[in-house]
């Protein structure tokens, strides 16, 4: 991380960065003769697979930009390359090549050019090519990327003439050589209060920061850092990063994004962030969602706040004619599984109103359609679905229908282009009918993959649990099903705690690739899980190893009743919650399973409270800290941590975790771990030295799915 470097302008930019561009990696997915004739999904050939995303209609609606993400699993990288498909001839064109990575596309306002952020020139900056191709111009950095802070986001001004880039500042002194010049070789870290680490870094006092500035025909040459050098925190907001917190008006005038003014232990354990607006010309910033108050970001201090305005506000979307802006906002504070409400707030008279009061599940992806009507995304039992509500009635509807997860979709033309998957397919571009929902493929991007190998079937089963819900669970069959076979079964324990199972397509836990080996796949939406209502979502917080413990006994005994499931041969696996599932199950298991595998799951909950970073989430979902003894929820949460539960443990178990891993340390894993062979288990560790909570590194990723499938082929798949 660098010190902030106010952009230069150099001459003869161009050519320079062209001749010194890296050599272009060379990408290969043609499946082997071996893969076609197998006809299976393997580790090696999903990563075969691209990866496309980020996708835009063109402001007419008749193509549609996009990238897509290609691997070299022997270079152990990947390159991501723009694209342009006409919507009338389905014919794609790629614009970019391999030799760097180009992504984050966006249209011009007529739809001449796009710009994209590309590493050419040594560091991440901001470029502009025409739309149908050719030379790219660079309208950020220096050219040669040395010394130059990386571009991580940005958003151009609907009229061209200014731009918004975020970059990472030097806000505050966190390393000892920082406060002690004349040891510069030191390598401590200091800190008076929380929050030393986040996600996968610790806070050596960088933060990401909103610049403006205009945009001409050269490079920039400055810009206004609109949370001020001093402020010591993130917008775009930790840890993700998200480039769709912040949105310039139609005008061009005002910059609405997402921030969180708050430090040390008041950011530790609070979701209250809001929306403020910044006004160019004044420069000035207003925060919409503390309307008593008014303070600036940079000031951070919050008293009298409306009670419906302190969880996670976010995502402001302003409206066609820049009076309106909607934005996603949480009620509950310290929840950041509540419900997602969609607000929209007239700046004209400061109003605000919830369109999705009596509709009880979550928003994202807004949409305007005119000044009087939102489109967005809504997790509907299990899937994701394109809804609509207008202002004037407030009325919630669910246009979209299928067994389908729409991740994301724009609106330009009087068409909608949306991201579609499914368990069984990788993200592919759709056209939604707005009239009817009716969806069209537009894209065959995995194509060669899908028509080389075999998917398993998928079905949806309805599983009564012990206290008579009825809960949704996939189930996932192998490929060339035999009825009158026996197949050992996986329980599938999701992470979260709060995320649907959908019908989403994973790289790393994939359903079909578990099936490929063999397997039938038991994914249960127990309680806890979003697309169910906020009652089905809420039951979890405070109650890890209560009523959705016992959904997922339900849910592999009613599959285990089937006579072509092995109850003999069952394993048990998860992630994050749902490595705490699995520690948890092993304690409780009745013998049910062969094996366990727990990737970064939560082991012991006292070790862990004094161990994460936002201890928002542990307040909310363990009831508060471990020495509150009058705290009844939280007591319960702590008597029931699986390390409580280790004596009876007696099951092989395969334990991963990454090293850079901070929200559940990987120290978690290694109790675990000690604990299990102190039993006397059949027990492996897998850390990973260079990856977080999940695995993301192509070879890394091979090597988890041998571990994984090893460790399930030798305890469970054997008769």
């Amino acid at each position: 991380m660098k010190k902030i470097i106010l952009f230069m302008a150099i001459a003869a930019l161009g050519a320079t960065a062209c001749d010194e561009r890296p050599q272009s990696l060379t990408i290969d997915n043609a499946l082997t003769a071996e893969e076609v004739a197998a006809g299976r999904l393997t580790p090696e050939v999903m990563w075969k697979m691209s990866r496309a995303g980020s996708s835009s209609l063109s402001p007419d609606g008749t193509r549609l930009l996009y990238q897509q993400t290609d691997y070299n699993m022997a270079e152990n990288r990947g390159a991501t390359t723009l694209w342009v498909e006409d919507l009338a001839t389905k014919r794609a064109t790629r614009l970019t090549d391999f030799a760097s990575n180009n992504h984050s596309p966006q249209w011009s306002a007529d739809g001449s050019a796009i710009y994209f952020l590309s590493d050419r020139s040594g560091s991440s900056q901001v470029w502009r090519m025409n739309a149908s191709g050719g030379e790219a111009t660079q309208l950020t950095g220096s050219g040669d990327g040395e010394g130059i802070p990386d571009v991580e986001g940005f958003g151009v001004s609907p009229d061209g003439k200014r731009i918004w880039w975020v970059q990472t500042v030097h806000a505050a002194d966190r390393k000892s050589s920082d406060l002690y010049e004349d040891m510069d070789k030191s390598k401590a870290r200091i800190y008076d209060d929380l929050m030393a680490r986040h996600w996968d870094y610790w806070d050596e006092g960088d933060y990401r920061h909103i610049f403006v500035a205009d945009l001409g025909a050269g490079l920039v040459t400055g810009g206004t850092d609109i949370l001020g050098p001093e402020a010591a925190w993130d917008a775009p907001l930790a840890p993700y990063f998200d480039m769709d917190e912040i949105a310039w008006n139609p005008q061009g005038t005002q910059l609405a994004y997402t921030c969180k003014p708050l430090t040390g232990t008041e950011y530790a354990v609070s979701t209250d962030s809001d929306i403020f607006v910044y006004d160019v010309a004044t420069g000035e910033t207003t925060n919409i969602c503390k309307p008593l108050t008014g303070k600036p970001c940079t000031e951070g201090e919050v008293r009298d706040l409306p009670v419906e305005m302190i969880g996670y506000d976010k995502y402001p979307v302003w409206s066609p004619d820049g009076t309106k802006i909607a934005f996603l906002s949480q009620r509950r504070p310290g929840n950041e599984a509540d419900k997602a409400r969609l607000f929209v707030y007239d700046c004209r008279t400061g109003e605000m109103r919830d369109l999705t009061e009596d509709f009880d599940y979550n928003a994202q992806n807004v949409v305007w359609e005119g000044e009087e009507r939102l489109w967005f995304v809504a997790p509907i039992e299990a899937t994701h679905q394109i809804c609509r509500v207008a202002l004037t009635d407030g009325e919630a509807e669910v246009v979209t229908a299928g067994d389908h997860d729409i991740n994301a979709f724009t609106m330009a033309g009087g068409r909608i282009a949306a991201e579609v998957c499914t368990i069984s397919m990788a993200t592919e571009f759709f056209e939604v009918n707005p009239d009817d929902g009716a969806m069209t493929r537009i894209s065959a991007v995995n194509a060669p993959v899908y028509d080389a190998v075999k998917m398993g079937e998928v079905r949806k089963r309805w599983v009564r649990t012990t206290d008579g819900k009825q809960m949704l669970t996939w189930v996932i069959l192998p490929p060339d099903f035999d009825p009158a076979k026996k197949y050992p079964v996986l329980l599938y324990c999701q992470g979260g705690p709060q995320s649907v199972v959908s019908q989403f397509w994973s790289y790393r836990w994939n359903f079909q690739l578990m099936a490929a080996q063999g397997y039938v796949v038991v994914a249960p939406n127990r309680r806890g899980l979003p697309s169910f209502g906020q009652e089905w979502l809420d039951q979890i917080s405070g109650d890890y190893s209560g009523q959705n413990i016992r959904d997922y006994l339900s849910a592999i005994d009613d599959v285990a009743r089937e006579p072509w499931a092995d109850e003999t041969r069952m394993g048990c696996v998860g992630a994050s919650y749902g490595g705490y599932s699995v520690y948890f199950l092993a304690g409780c298991h009745e013998k049910r399973f062969k094996a366990f595998i727990a990737h970064c799951g939560i082991f012991n909950f006292e070790s862990m409270y004094g161990e994460t970073e936002e201890l928002f989430f542990l307040h909310n979902d363990y009831g508060g800290p471990y020495w509150d003894n009058e705290n009844a929820v939280a007591q319960r949460s702590y008597a029931h941590s699986p390390h409580k539960y280790v004596a009876k443990w007696d099951t092989p178990m395969l334990i991963v975790t990454g090293e850079y891993d901070f929200r559940i340390p990987y120290t978690q894993s290694l109790e675990a771990f000690t604990a299990a062979r102190m039993r006397g288990i059949p027990a492996r560790l897998v850390s990973f030295e260079d990856e977080a909570h999940q695995v993301f590194r192509p070879q890394n990723s091979l090597v988890w799915n041998r571990e994984f499938f090893g460790w399930l082929d030798k305890y469970v798949k054997q008769e």
